[in-house]
């Protein structure tokens, strides 16, 4: 009986172990808006474009998706440099994946018709 529970502990112990994997992955999302509020430059602000197109397409998360709000992100930016309907589609694409974001979406979508 002895051996049992001290086996039952052991596994117990080992399976509690091991890495989960993140729902998103991040990229070099830390570092890029870092740069990006402190330089608020041409460079940091590419970099920070680019990271967002990574994060995009490519997705290592356990649910394949963008993190909240990085479509969002992403938009602003777009709309910043003048690329509005790409920003606007953005603005679409965080409302489908992220349904509760469509009453902050909607009245950014209204200020930008203003």
């Amino acid at each position: 009986m002895k051996k049992i529970f001290i086996l039952l502990s052991l596994i117990l112990v080992v399976s509690s172990c091991t890495v989960q994997k993140s729902l998103y992955s991040w990229g070099k999302y830390e570092t890029t808006s870092y740069n990006y509020l402190k330089n608020s430059d041409e460079k940091s602000s590419q970099a920070l474009i680019e990271d967002y197109k990574n994060m995009i397409e490519n997705q290592k998360g356990t649910r394949n998706v963008p993190p909240p709000g990085i479509y969002v992100d992403y938009a602003y930016l777009l709309l910043q440099v003048g690329k509005t309907e790409e920003g606007k589609a953005f603005l679409m694409k965080e409302v489908e994946l992220y349904p509760e974001s469509k009453i902050f979406i909607d009245r950014i979508l209204k200020m930008l018709e203003q």
